[in-house]
């Protein structure tokens, strides 16, 4: 059987300092997912670097495999804490552990928790028209169920 920590251990081998480890997945039916990220984007030429150090590394001989490796796309959600540093001053969607949806900017990564500034619009007291509320959220990663980036065409 194909091991995680062998993976990684080559992805490590040929990555840079700038380039993290998202995600290795590896299924029961030796399909290899890797994701790979970086603060200034993931080249195809760094995809096929990793891919090949893994598949020159591993004897298909013994144990058939399929190997994808790419970034993690928008839809996925976050994984590591980079992720959260690379999304700042992005809008994202956070849901919580106990169900709530928060949508906002991202505005700080610090010490395992976010500050997620989230815009509303609400009828406040003494005004006729719904006026903007600005909240700043302080969320710990622990309490957090996921964290999406939102893709905006403005």
């Amino acid at each position: 059987m194909i091991s995680e920590k062998n993976i990684k251990q080559l992805v490590e081998e040929v990555i840079n300092d700038d380039i993290y480890i998202v995600d290795i997945n590896i299924s029961l039916s030796n399909e290899i997912n890797v994701y790979i990220d970086s603060n200034s984007g993931v080249k195809i030429a760094d995809c096929i670097t990793v891919s090949r150090n893994i598949d020159n590394n591993l004897d298909r001989d013994t144990e058939d495999f399929e190997l994808y490796v790419s970034s993690p796309g928008l839809h996925l959600p976050f994984k590591v804490p980079e992720q959260y540093v690379k999304y700042l001053n992005k809008d994202v969607e956070v849901i919580l552990k106990t169900g709530i949806k928060i949508i906002g900017k991202l505005t700080n990564y610090e010490n395992e928790s976010i500050i997620l500034e989230e815009t509303k619009k609400e009828r406040i007291e003494g005004h006729k028209k719904k006026q903007t509320v600005i909240t700043n959220h302080k969320l710990k990663l622990s309490d957090i169920k996921s964290t999406k980036v939102i893709v905006s065409f403005k």
